[in-house]
């Protein structure tokens, strides 16, 4: 894996925390200290985390399993849609609809409707509309398309969510727990991490280090492919 150093860590402002006074006691192992009325995060323990995080992530995705990315916050959702468009694994980074897991069957039926809409379009079937008509049906799909375009080829249920601020995507992290999926997180000082399976504490409101932490995930999650990949090669020269 390749981990980035304390020195990136820093220079990304891994470290900075929220104000004291935010704070959730539950995050004190992974608090170095207070500096003028601001929590900072013990990178040494982020290093740990991100270790053990990266070790599991590489085996779900070496194993076929599908990693969900969630971050609908508008400093987060451009970096986290790119990486997760990169290893090809589905994405939410606009509005989390509630039962987006939960209630998977009604969201497939969205995204079928879409795609349904994607065919008419493309084969002309929409010609005998009127142009008021196809301007609807046009906009209604780009609705669609918005929320759910992450997710139209995930075909089941992730095995797993990483998640940029737990406190913010709290709807996303009750579905997981409900259906019992494996759970990452970028997790700042005002966070509880004992609700993730596989927390990062780190910085979740600066972009430089939602980047960094976001970088290493899809590492993580290409050495797995990778690794799938051999795996295959082996077994069919092995036949």
């Amino acid at each position: 894996m390749n981990q980035p150093t304390y020195k990136e860590l820093l220079d990304a402002g891994v470290h900075f925390g929220h104000l004291k006074r935010k704070w959730n006691p539950k995050m004190q192992p992974y608090i170095f200290m207070e500096r003028r009325g601001i929590h900072i995060i013990d990178l040494n323990r982020t290093s740990e985390c991100m270790e053990r995080a990266g070790r599991a992530l590489r085996q779900l995705a070496k194993s076929g399993r599908k990693i969900m990315f969630v971050a609908t916050k508008k400093q987060a959702k451009d970096i986290v849609q790119e990486a997760a468009r990169s290893v090809e694994m589905p994405f939410v980074t606009e509005r989390w609809l509630g039962g987006m897991m939960t209630n998977f069957a009604t969201i497939r039926r969205s995204v079928k409707k879409m795609n349904s809409i994607d065919r008419m379009l493309a084969d002309g079937s929409l010609s005998s509309l009127t142009k008021k008509e196809r301007l609807t049906m046009t906009r209604d799909r780009n609705k669609l398309e918005k929320v759910l375009g992450g997710v139209a080829n995930l075909n089941r249920l992730p095995h797993a969510i990483f998640m940029v601020d737990i406190h913010h995507e709290h709807i996303a992290l009750a579905e997981a727990h409900k259906l019992g999926l494996k759970t990452f997180a970028m997790v700042d000082t005002n966070s509880d991490p004992n609700q993730v399976d596989f927390p990062i504490p780190a910085n979740d409101d600066a972009s430089k280090s939602i980047s960094v932490i976001t970088d290493f995930v899809v590492g993580c999650i290409k050495e797995g492919l990778e690794d799938r990949r051999k795996m295959k090669e082996e077994t069919k020269s092995a036949q």
